[in-house]
């Protein structure tokens, strides 16, 4: 099965969309707007352990 065949859903709400939509892989500016807001309040992550950061006062810049 081609990508132009393939089914896609909206990965927020579900509903079908099309891989030319303008919004793909979501179905409309306000699916992507909060799936962008799930991001930012931390509701996702990534699983692993948390990444080193250092900061400014060790030099590192």
């Amino acid at each position: 099965m081609s990508a132009t065949e393939m089914k896609f859903r909206c990965p927020t709400c579900r509903k079908a969309v099309e891989r030319t939509s303008d919004y793909f892989p979501f179905c409309s500016d306000r699916c992507k707007t909060t799936d962008l807001g799930r991001w930012a309040a931390g509701e996702y992550s990534i699983p692993g352990e948390n990444a080193y950061i250092p900061d400014d006062s060790e030099g590192h810049f």
